[in-house]
């Protein structure tokens, strides 16, 4: 007797399987195209001492040769590694309060016409102001630079999250909803059955994609703000000490270091959106 309890879902997974895994076949794909980037990167850097002509941009640059060499010697550093710590706890702190309070805020929109009608308008104001802007009032306001660089590192993550719950909750199939009332649903029901699992697509989507603004905001606000009080000052401040003094080697080692930092960051917001949605292939 055929088991039809599964579904499709076992072919589904075969056939796409290689979408969810890095495969050595991408691995080295990727490995390669990072390979040729760092190639022509080299070239370029080092064409005016080959041939007295330096290409725009990329010949004003350190050749990566040097770039590695900078780095390894800063790796030893603990300096260099309090300044991940620091970036990392503002960017999380930020985000996570941006997931708690966006979350809810979103859904409330989404479900609630008077509250749509009540707290959408003033959102939608203060939605267009980018979070740098805010960066000034934060250190006004806020008793601290830790503070401060929080809230704005809130502020960078918030709206976006907020915009992908609502376009997620709203994008639900009404036949659901009757579908399930007609069954004698409770609002309960109707909530934790249909509409928060078909809007966690889009609240991962949303923290995907604030996640890197919030990377984007914390370095900036870390330029301004000075890095806060802590030692370690955080990646931004890193960067901005370092075109101070000078040095563009430690520059680009602070953007490089800023790069894999939000890889990792987005690749643990992914494994987790695999984790709590199991039925979605990837979002």
């Amino acid at each position: 007797m055929t088991d039809t309890t599964l579904g499709p879902r076992p072919i589904f997974d075969v056939l796409t399987r290689g979408f969810d895994r890095l495969d050595p076949g991408n691995l080295l794909r990727g490995l390669f195209a990072l390979l040729v980037c760092v190639l022509l990167w080299e070239t370029g850097a080092r064409m005016q001492e080959w041939t007295g002509y330096a290409p725009p941009f990329v010949g004003l640059l350190p050749p990566p040769s040097e770039v590695a060499v900078a780095w390894a010697g800063l790796l030893g550093e603990a300096g260099y590694w309090s300044s991940w710590v620091a970036s990392f706890q503002r960017v999380f702190t930020g985000f996570l309060a941006a997931m708690l309070v966006g979350i809810p805020f979103g859904l409330a929109l989404a479900v609630s016409r008077n509250f749509h009608d009540i707290f959408f308008p003033p959102f939608e104001i203060l939605r267009p102001i980018p979070p740098l802007a805010w960066v000034p009032a934060a250190l006004i306001f806020w008793p601290t630079n830790e503070m401060s660089i929080a809230f704005v590192t809130f502020l960078g993550a918030f709206y976006t999250v907020v915009i992908n719950v609502v376009g997620g909750a709203r994008a639900i199939d009404n036949r659901f909803l009757n579908a399930a009332r007609s069954m004698g649903a409770t609002h309960w029901d109707l909530f934790s059955r249909i509409i928060l699992p078909g809007t966690l697509p889009s609240i991962f989507t949303g923290a995907a994609v604030g996640m890197g603004i919030t990377w984007e905001v914390v370095v900036a606000a870390e330029m301004i703000s000075g890095g806060g009080a802590r030692a370690g000052g955080g990646l931004g401040f890193f960067i901005w000490n370092s075109y101070m003094g000078g040095s563009l080697v430690q520059v680009i080692v602070g953007m490089g270091s800023i790069g894999i930092a939000g890889y990792l960051s987005s690749r643990a917001i992914r494994w987790l959106g695999r984790s709590v949605m199991p039925w979605q292939n990837r979002f």
